[in-house]
C-alpha cells in the first residue's frame, strides 16, 4: 500500500514529506493507522546527526497512537479496530529479561530494532526499490506503520489520540521513573533537575506518589509556573544560588533528597543530582541521555556512604502491561496531559515542531494525521 510519511534522508536536514510504499504485516506483525504522534527530543537527537547509531534514510517517530487495520499470521492479542500505542520498548513476556521481572528492557527484538529493521531482518518501507529504515521499531512519522505484535499496547477506545500519544514516551518516562523505578513513597523529599517535558512528568508522578517537598531545578524561570501547576513546591534557579548548589539543596531538604531525578542529559547535573541525595539512603535516577562518549563521575565516598545511582528507560514501565494503566490514569484525571501539549501541527509542517523545540516555545508538539 501507499502511505504518507516524513522521511529523514540525511543527518541535519529537514524531513521530506513523501508517498512511500508499505508492505503489509507478516507473521507476528500488525498494520497500524497512526492518528497522532508527538515529536520528541530523541527524534531530534537522531535527525541532527548527534546519534552515533542513527541510520538514514529513516522514518523517525516513536511517540504515537493509532488504530489496528490488519494483523498478520499468529497474532492473537490484537484485532482490527483496536486502539494502540506503539512501544519502542516492547514486552514479549517470554525472554530472560521479561521473565526475570527485574527489568522492563525486553531483548526479544533488540538486535534487529537497532538496525532499523523488522524482526525478520527486512524493512516494510521503501521508495521505489530503496528500503527506508524503521525507527525505534515504531516509525510514527508515517500515516501507516507495521510493528511487531509485542511492540503495541492495546488501550481503551475512548481515550483521545492527540493526548495519549504522549504516553508512548514522555509521560511514561517521567511518571514511570517515579512510580516504577524509584518507587517514591508518601512523605519523601524529591529534587528534579530540568523542568522540560520529562521533568514536569516526574513532578506529577511525585505528587501522585504523595511526596512532601518537590523541588525543581532549572535555569529558565519561565518553567516555574507550569511546574507549580503539576505539583512543584520549591523552585531553584542555580544562577541565583550563592555558593554551592549541592549544599543549598542538602540544606533545603533537611539533610539531602530522598530521591533525585536528572532529566536533562547533562553529566554535571547527574553528579549534582547524586550528591544532593541523603547520606545512607538517597536514590538518584538518571533519565536524561548524555551525548556520545560522555561519562559520569563522583567520588567513591558518595556511594560508599549509601547513596544509590540508578538509570531508568521508559520509566521502568512494562509496555503492554503498564501503558494501558497510565492511559486509565489520564482518563480518570489522576494525571494531566493536556497542558503539556502546547502545539499541534499537520504532517506537512512537522519541521516546525523541531524549530519550536529548539526555541524552547514548546513542551510537546503533536502532529495529527
Amino acid at each position: 500500500m501507499k502511505t504518507r510519511a516524513a522521511v529523514a534522508y540525511e543527518a541535519g536536514k529537514p524531513l521530506v514529506i513523501e508517498t512511500v510504499e508499505l508492505d503489509g504485516p507478516r507473521a507476528g506483525e500488525v498494520l497500524v493507522e497512526m492518528k497522532a504522534t508527538g515529536v520528541c527530543h530523541t527524534d531530534e537527537f537522531t535527525r541532527s546527526g548527534a546519534d552515533p547509531e542513527g541510520l538514514f534514510p529513516v522514518i523517525l517517530g516513536h511517540e504515537g497512537a493509532g488504530v489496528v487495520l490488519e494483523v498478520g499470521a499468529g497474532v492473537t492479542s490484537l484485532k482490527p479496530g483496536d486502539h494502540v500505542i506503539p512501544l519502542y520498548t516492547p514486552e514479549c513476556r517470554g525472554c530472560k529479561s521479561c521473565l526475570s521481572r527485574k527489568t522492563n528492557l525486553c531483548t526479544a527484538i533488540r538486535a534487529t530494532q537497532g538496525k532499523g529493521l523488522m524482526p525478520d531482518g527486512s524493512s516494510r518501507f521503501r521508495i521505489g526499490k530503496t528500503p527506508i529504515h524503521h525507527y525505534m521499531g515504531c516509525s510514527t512519522f508515517a500515516q501507516h506503520s507495521v510493528l511487531p505484535e509485542i511492540a503495541l499496547a492495546r488501550v481503551r477506545p475512548d481515550a483521545p489520540f492527540d493526548k495519549i500519544c504522549y504516553i508512548g514516551c514522555g509521560v511514561t518516562t517521567g511518571i514511570g521513573a517515579v512510580i516504577y523505578t524509584a518507587k517514591v513513597e508518601p512523605g519523601a523529599n524529591v529534587v528534579v533537575f530540568g523542568l522540560g517535558g520529562i521533568g514536569l512528568n516526574v513532578i506529577q508522578g511525585a505528587r501522585m506518589a504523595g511526596a512532601d517537598k518537590i523541588i525543581g531545578v532549572d535555569i529558565n524561570p519561565a518553567r516555574e509556573h507550569m511546574a507549580r501547576h503539576f505539583g512543584l513546591t520549591h523552585f531553584v534557579n542555580p544562577t541565583e544560588v550563592e555558593g554551592d548548589l549541592v549544599a543549598y539543596l542538602v540544606e533545603l531538604t533537611g539533610g539531602g533528597a530522598d530521591y533525585s531525578f536528572e532529566c536533562v542529559g547533562n553529566t554535571k547535573l547527574m553528579r549534582q543530582a547524586l550528591e544532593c541525595c541523603h547520606r545512607g539512603w538517597g536514590v538518584s535516577v538518571v533519565i536524561g541521555v548524555a551525548g556520545s562518549g560522555q561519562e559520569i563521575a563522583t567520588r567513591p565516598f558518595q556511594l560508599v556512604t549509601g547513596r544509590v545511582w540508578k538509570g531508568s528507560a521508559f520509566g521502568g514501565a512494562r509496555g503492554r502491561t503498564d501503558v494501558p494503566k497510565i492511559v486509565d490514569w489520564y482518563m480518570e484525571r489522576k494525571i494531566e496531559i493536556d497542558p503539556l501539549i502546547t502545539h499541534k501541527l499537520p504532517l506537512e509542517r512537522i519541521n516546525e515542531a523541531f524549530e519550536l523545540m529548539h526555541s524552547g516555545e514548546s513542551i510537546r508538539t503533536v502532529v495529527e494525521f
